[in-house]
């Protein structure tokens, strides 16, 4: 069951649009202020909506569907900010429509749902068929996409610096995988806990993209968002195989991520810094994705799955003691302590700085 007071995850980070603010023209400016504000709306709004369902005695809705199959619904809400009047412009088994963010968002979310089904046998975010419902042309000239605990909802962007929030394959693995964080660690969104719900959604975001496109580790690009940034190739949000370099943009400065625990980031914006420091788990993703070679959702990524459903995982989690609970995953799972997939998960959390 998904239920808990857990903030609005956005994929842009604040302090991208925060630079957006200082560095663009009037209305790149007016632009990116609206985006904050909506998300901090968002954000007051969902609490609000949370704390109404936990008083609620209602039952939740019970899930129908055939295991294997996914249940998805998209709406389009004609560029306003109201989701209940949004139309319903594309159910399963529907046909394309001709509107590309429709169509990505429709094949986005069968892309997500097919990896938890055939890596990991999970039937949907709850692992129970949890209808997937995506909501797109929201707002006018929103540059960000969020999860809210029951649906996905994607801005068209401003259509200078950033482009649809559907182009992205990862991007929507990465934020229907904040579901699954909710329903299995319910990591808070704060400090070194926060980060790893980050990374997690960018690890499976990028196992979505990997899978979709029957990529071996070695040949993944590992980055987040690609696309997303306007007429800047090569350019992404985040880069899982080397943080800190993803962009270097005129308007949005430079990725601030680091790679490592000697670059990590003390701040008190961005809930702790959720967003940097994420690059660090991310990196050890990587370093151990690609030690182990071959799929990365096989070996590497059910390690990291089956530690996100370790019991002993606390809310409050840190970097150290998801390290640890990845090395009792992987014996778990058969990969003692000799193995070469143990050690490679080893030595990538000492690469990055974290003794385990």
């Amino acid at each position: 069951m998904i239920l808990g007071p857990y903030p609005l995850a956005c994929i842009l980070p604040p302090d991208m649009l925060e630079r957006l603010i200082l560095n663009g023209s009037q209305d790149q400016r007016e632009w990116a202020l609206r985006t904050l504000a909506r998300d901090n709306s968002l954000r007051s709004l969902r609490a609000q909506n949370v704390a109404l369902r936990v008083q609620s005695s209602r039952p939740l809705p019970v899930h129908v569907g055939v295991d294997g199959v996914p249940n998805r619904t998209i709406f389009d809400c004609g560029s306003t900010e109201d989701l209940r009047s949004a139309r319903r412009v594309r159910g399963e088994g529907d046909k394309a429509t001709g509107d590309v963010a429709v169509d990505e968002a429709y094949e986005g979310l069968d892309a997500t749902y097919r990896l938890y089904w055939e890596a990991y046998e999970r039937d949907s975010i709850d692992g129970e068929g949890m209808p997937l419902n995506g909501y797109v042309h929201y707002g006018r000239d929103y540059d960000n996409a969020f999860w809210d605990s029951q649906e996905m909802v994607f801005g068209d962007g401003d259509g200078q610096v950033f482009e649809r929030f559907t182009i992205s394959i990862d991007v929507i693995g990465h934020e229907l995988t904040h579901g699954v964080t909710e329903d299995e660690a319910q990591l808070l969104y704060q400090g070194q806990s926060g980060a790893l719900n980050e990374s997690i959604s960018d690890v499976f975001g990028s196992l979505v993209k990997q899978h979709s496109l029957g990529q071996k580790a070695d040949e993944a690009d590992w980055l987040i968002g690609s696309g997303l940034i306007k007429d800047a190739p090569g350019q992404a949000l985040r880069s899982m195989k080397a943080p800190g370099t993803a962009y270097d943009h005129p308007l949005l400065g430079k990725d601030q991520q680091p790679a490592t625990m000697s670059g990590y980031v003390v701040t008190n914006s961005d809930n702790g810094g959720v967003h940097t420091n994420s690059g660090i788990p991310n990196h050890a993703f990587y370093l151990a994705a690609t030690k182990i070679g071959g799929n990365a959702w096989e070996t590497a990524g059910t390690i990291w799955y089956e530690t996100l459903r370790d019991p002993r995982l606390r809310p409050t989690a840190r970097f150290r003691t998801f390290a640890r609970a990845t090395l009792r995953a992987a014996q778990r799972l058969g990969h003692d302590a000799t193995s070469s997939e143990y050690q490679a998960v080893q030595d990538a959390w000492r690469q990055v700085g974290i003794a385990v």
